[in-house]
Formats: C-alpha cells, structure tokens, sequence
C-alpha cells in the first residue's frame, strides 16, 4: 500500500504541536519536583529565558534542548511527549517578540518566487510574514495557497497578481492587495527587474504551492 507523505506545513504544524505539549508537559514536571524556572536551568544548562518561552509554548522545542531537559528531568523523550495533549486551548502569549534581521528567516521557493518567513519559530503564530523575490516573468500555473485571508505590499518592482477568481492585476511600489489566500495566487514580475514584495497571511502554516 502506497504511503502519503505529510506535506512540509504538516510536519511543521506536528513539529509545533509537539513542542507545546512538551512544554506544558515540562511545566507540570518542574512544578511536581518543587523546582522553579532557576533551578530548571541550572540543571539543564537552557538559558532562563528560552526555558520560559518553551514551558508556555512559544517557540520550537529543537532536539539538544529536549535531550538536556529530560536528564535534568530525569524522564525519557516518549514519556516527555505523551504527559500532555496535543489539542487543547492555546498557552498564554503575553510579551513574545521575534525579532528577524536583515538577510535571516526560513528561506522558501514558491514557483517563480524565493521567500523569506519570518517568525517561524514562535508557535500558535495568529499571521506570518513572508518576504517575496519574484523574479519569474511568466505564470506556469501554479498557485499559492494559504489559510484565511492574506495582504501583500510591493515594496520594489512591479509585479501581475495571478489568481483563480480574478484577471491579472498589475501592481506597483507601494501598492496594497488585501484577498482570501485560500482562492489560490501567483506573482510575476512584470519587466526583467526583480519584485520585492511583503505579504502577511493568516496562521501559523507556511505557503503552498
């Protein structure tokens, strides 16, 4: 029997549901053994600061720091997993940040297009902003797809916005497009000069194409 293969936002959107039920799970733990966040950290050898970002649920929970909480927890990764629920109502988000330099993010190819993602490692994200380079000057037929609604911004160039519900649309530097990502979408630059475009969407789930 053939097997499907989950998608790259599926495993993502698995990734990031397993790092919050591992730090929920951490949480409990901690609190069981009378230890606070300090004593936590000391142990492990995780900064303070990451450790309460990933207790609440606000950032990927990477393999090294797992490995260093479950000795210092003295519990193996399947038991770490399995002490909370993958489903349930989101942690607390107060007073997160990421903050994306120049140059950094989760890099994307997106048909014609290479993108940026910034903010991927913060979890239960509400929207995610995403960099374009659309150098591409013909749509092959592929589009985009994302959750929920999107905007975009031509921050250089001038580009088509390809869609499966309305005729190209030209847009400019400075031009905005506020749309249902869910119709499905492509850019094209509209001369040789690359687009450098902004686009926010919905959620917490990368782009398709």
């Amino acid at each position: 029997m053939p097997i499907d293969h989950p998608s790259a936002s599926q495993v993502r959107l698995m990734t990031n549901r397993l790092s919050a039920a591992a730090g929920a799970a951490i949480r409990r733990l901690r609190r069981d053994r009378g230890w606070t966040l300090a004593d936590l950290s000391a142990r492990s050898g995780v900064p303070l600061s990451s450790l309460s970002k990933v207790e609440l649920g606000q950032t990927s929970l990477g393999y090294e720091v797992l490995i260093r909480l479950c000795r210092a927890l003295e519990v193996d990764i399947d038991h770490l997993v399995r002490q909370a629920p993958l489903d349930g109502p989101a942690p607390p988000q107060a007073a997160r940040r990421a903050v994306i330099r120049a140059g950094q993010g989760e890099l994307r190819e997106l048909g014609g297009a290479s993108g940026i993602a910034g903010a991927t490692e913060l979890l239960r994200r509400h929207f995610t902003p995403v960099v374009l380079e659309v150098v591409a000057t013909q749509h092959t037929g592929g589009l985009l797809r994302a959750p929920g609604e999107a905007y975009l911004m031509v921050l250089e160039g001038r580009a088509l916005m390809h869609s499966d519900a309305y005729a190209p649309l030209s847009v400019a530097q400075g031009d905005g497009v506020y749309f249902d990502a869910e119709m499905g979408f492509a850019l094209t630059a509209q001369d040789e000069t690359p687009a450098r475009i902004l686009l926010i969407h919905s959620g917490d789930c990368l782009l398709e194409d």
